[in-house]
């Protein structure tokens, strides 16, 4: 029976969710190793496979490995920006933009005594940092464990699909419809950069995002009147400013509107010190007076789950109480359905060496043409959605099950009928 190795946080919505779809097809459970035990040093990759009864390269198949989202858990959070620090060792190959050098870095020590504040942003780069050095060790030593090792996403596309400046690069190179972005990376330090640059380009509304923010945080929807000067920023990000000590940005969870140019400008400065990616504000397909995009899901090469998010505002995503609904009930017509379902497939394609993410897409208003915006890799976690009266998990395990099964089956005929040749 097919195994599974799943890195993850225990007991959360995934972890559960996985499980009990594995229940349902009969299939064994996953051995879960959590993210913490592995940070902290308690396990290793090859003594946890060991305890759940896989095997190493020595076994007659090696596990299916997937790792789950490292999000909703503070000490793991602290762990990967102890992780990334400058007095920690660990291989940035992993990371498209390892070479920029992070703001204001922090000791390993300095990271480990953060306390708890809800909803606070911490070190988004050098927590990015950390994620990508504890992905490069994961793909190292399950490559030593198993020498071909299958990954549902592999390590590096991970890092990828995570930074949002690589994503469009990857994405455009391949063909992908995308928003057009408004400059290099690099070209956009600041606040004052990005005012200048838009003016200069004519891009007078434009997405902010952070390079590897999710769930919305860190992004901003920002615009400029050219006539005027005036100056618009939506966003979940929050500010609490100190007369001797710098600032704190939170994710206040709901949006903001921010007018004010002292106000926004800070913001705009923190996010792109940390890494963004900027692009183009295409106006999104509506229903009623309301925008939306699609959540489309995509497992092994096939379009399935989606679901459109509906918002009174230019940022749709589902935890800030978007409404959900069916592609259909948004009034999208069959064709440009399979427009959706063609741009998403596309943009999973683009990462070689994955098998399933939820990539967003955006419909645009009046044309109805679908660019792709985002690839999450951990984009499955949708609630009370089905394709063939199954929930997305139960899918993946069917549909990746039943693919690896063939594989092998089509290797051991074609080792027989090799074997019957040289008799």
């Amino acid at each position: 029976m097919e195994q599974l190795l799943v890195i993850g946080n225990p007991g959360n919505r995934r972890t559960a969710g996985l499980q009990k779809a594995r229940a349902a097809l009969g299939l064994p459970p996953a051995v879960v190793v959590p993210y913490l035990d592995l940070l902290q040093g308690r396990v290793s990759l090859e003594a946890a496979a060991h305890a759940g009864g896989l095997g190493s390269c020595a076994a007659p198949a090696a596990p299916l490995l997937r790792l789950d989202a490292p999000g909703e858990h503070f000490e793991v959070e602290r762990e990967l920006i102890a992780l990334g620090a400058p007095d920690r060792t660990g291989s940035d190959r992993l990371l498209p933009f390892g070479g920029i050098r992070d703001p204001d870095p922090w000791s390993a020590g300095a990271a480990l005594a953060l306390k708890e504040q809800k909803g606070r942003l911490y070190h988004p780069s050098q927590w990015f940092r950390g994620f990508g050095r504890l992905l490069a060790k994961l793909d190292s030593e399950a490559a030593e464990l198993w020498p071909e090792a299958e990954w549902i996403n592999a390590p590096g596309d991970i890092a990828g699909m995570f930074d949002k400046r690589h994503t469009h690069r990857v994405l455009s190179a391949a063909g992908v419809p995308t928003p057009r972005a408004l400059a290099a990376p690099e070209s956009i330090p600041n606040g004052e950069a990005l005012r200048e640059t838009m003016l200069r380009e004519r891009m007078h509304r434009v997405f902010v995002k952070l390079a590897s923010g999710s769930g919305a945080c860190g992004v901003v929807a920002y615009q400029i009147n050219p006539a005027t000067g005036a100056e618009l920023a939506i966003t979940t990000v929050g500010a609490e400013h100190y007369v001797s000590r710098p600032p704190i940005y939170y994710n206040s969870m709901k949006l903001r509107r921010y007018t004010k140019r002292n106000e926004i400008r800070p913001i705009l400065d923190w996010l792109l010190r940390h890494g963004a990616h900027v692009e183009q504000w295409i106006a999104k397909a509506s229903h009623g007076d309301r925008a939306f995009d699609i959540r489309q899901l995509v497992v092994a090469g096939e379009a399935c789950h989606s679901v459109a998010r509906v918002s009174s505002t230019p940022i749709t995503n589902l935890h800030l109480r978007s409404e959900r609904m069916s592609p259909e009930a948004a009034g999208l017509s069959d064709e440009v359905q399979a427009a959706v379902r063609e741009c998403a497939v596309g943009a999973l394609a683009a990462f070689k060496s994955s098998t399933v993410a939820g990539v967003d897409i955006l419909v645009s208003r009046g044309s109805h043409r679908p660019y792709a915006v985002d690839v999450n890799p951990f984009g499955d976690l949708l609630y009370h959605v089905y394709h063939q009266d199954c929930d997305p998990y139960t899918w993946e395990m069917k549909r990746l099950g039943g693919r690896r099964q063939g594989r092998a089956t089509a290797a051991a005929a074609q080792g027989t009928e090799g074997k019957g040749e040289l008799s």
